[in-house]
C-alpha cells in the first residue's frame, strides 16, 4: 500500500510538473517570436561600416522588425530595413528633447514627433537620462513631469511614448524608495515603460513580476541575457562580458514573454549592448527563441 501510494504521488507530481512546464512554454504561434525585433544599437559598429549589408544580415537571421537609435538621424538604417521587408515601429531618439528640453541646441520634441509621423513610427522611446538629472527622488519627479508633457503631445499624433530603464533607476534613495518607484507612481496613463529585462535583473528586480505589476503600462520589452554568477544588484558599471546571448546567461525568458503576452505588451526586441561578434550573437539569440 505504501509503495502504491508513493507511485501515485510521484506520478501526480510528475504530471503537475509537466503541466507547469507546458504552461510556461511559448506557443508555436507566439506573436513575439513571429514578430521579433532587434534594437539596432547592438550592431552600431557594423552599421557605421556597412549599413545595408548589416541590415541584410539582420533580415537573413530572421528578424521581422528593427528598433533604430538616434532618431531623427536614423534615415539610412530605417530605409534599409524597409527595403529588406522589416517593419520599423519604434525608435530611440535624442532623449534630451524630453528629459532636458531647455538645453541649448536640443532638437524640439515637436519636430521629432513630426519626423516620426512621416516615417510611420507608432512608438518613441526615451532611452536614457544623464547622471546629473537623476541624483535624487526629486530629479525623478521632474523627469516624470517632463515625460508626461511629452507623452501628451505624442498621444495627439498617435505615437506612444515610453521610458527605457537601466539599473540605476532601481538604486534605493531616501526612505528606501527608488527612481523606478517614483516613475511608476508619477507617470500619467499616456506614458508607458519600455522594459529592459537585463537591466531590471542587474538592478535586483524580477522582470516577469514587474510586468504583471505594471499590467497595461509596458509597451515594449528589450530581451537580453546576463552572465551567470554576476554579483547583483549592481548600479554602476559592469564588465562587457556581462552581456550574453539569449539562452547563454541566467535569465529565463519564457516566463517573461508569457507575462508580456498577458499584459498586452506591443513589441519585443532582442538587444545585446556588448559582444565580440554581434552578428553571430543576434543569430544565437533568435535561435534560442525558437526553442522556447
Amino acid at each position: 500500500m505504501k509503495r502504491r501510494h508513493f507511485l501515485k504521488t510521484a506520478l501526480a507530481s510528475s504530471l503537475a510538473s509537466s503541466a507547469a512546464f507546458q504552461a510556461l512554454a511559448l506557443s508555436k504561434n507566439n506573436r513575439y517570436r513571429k514578430e521579433i525585433g532587434i534594437q539596432l544599437y547592438t550592431l552600431r559598429n557594423e552599421l557605421n561600416a556597412d549599413t545595408v549589408g548589416t541590415i541584410k544580415a539582420v533580415a537573413d537571421a530572421g528578424y521581422k522588425q528593427v528598433e533604430p537609435y538616434g532618431f531623427p538621424n536614423a534615415g539610412p538604417m530605417i530605409q534599409a530595413a524597409k527595403d529588406h521587408g522589416m517593419a520599423v515601429n519604434s525608435s530611440h531618439f535624442d532623449w534630451e528633447s524630453v528629459t532636458n528640453p531647455t538645453k541649448k541646441g536640443t532638437t524640439p520634441f515637436a519636430k521629432t514627433l513630426e519626423e516620426a509621423k512621416k516615417t510611420g513610427l507608432t512608438h518613441l522611446v526615451v532611452p536614457y537620462v544623464h547622471e546629473p538629472n537623476r541624483q535624487n527622488l526629486d530629479d525623478y519627479k521632474r523627469l516624470a513631469e517632463n515625460c508626461n508633457r511629452a507623452a501628451q503631445l505624442s498621444k495627439q499624433t498617435g505615437i506612444q511614448l515610453a521610458y527605457h530603464n537601466h539599473a540605476f533607476e532601481f538604486q534605493p534613495h531616501e526612505g528606501g524608495k527608488t527612481g523606478y518607484d517614483i516613475l511608476m507612481k508619477e507617470f500619467s496613463p499616456e506614458m508607458k515603460f519600455e522594459m529592459d529585462v537585463f537591466w531590471i535583473v542587474v538592478g535586483g528586480a524580477d522582470p516577469a513580476k514587474l510586468i504583471r505589476k505594471l499590467n497595461g503600462r509596458v509597451s515594449q520589452l528589450h530581451l537580453k541575457d546576463v552572465k551567470k554568477g554576476m554579483a547583483l544588484p549592481n548600479y554602476g558599471s559592469i564588465p562587457k562580458d556581462a552581456f550574453k546571448e539569449l539562452g547563454n546567461g541566467s535569465i529565463d525568458m519564457g516566463p517573461i514573454i508569457n507575462a508580456a503576452d498577458k499584459a498586452d505588451v506591443a513589441h519585443c526586441h532582442v538587444e545585446q549592448d556588448q559582444s565580440p561578434n554581434p552578428i553571430k550573437s543576434i543569430q544565437t539569440s533568435i535561435q534560442y527563441l525558437d526553442t522556447l
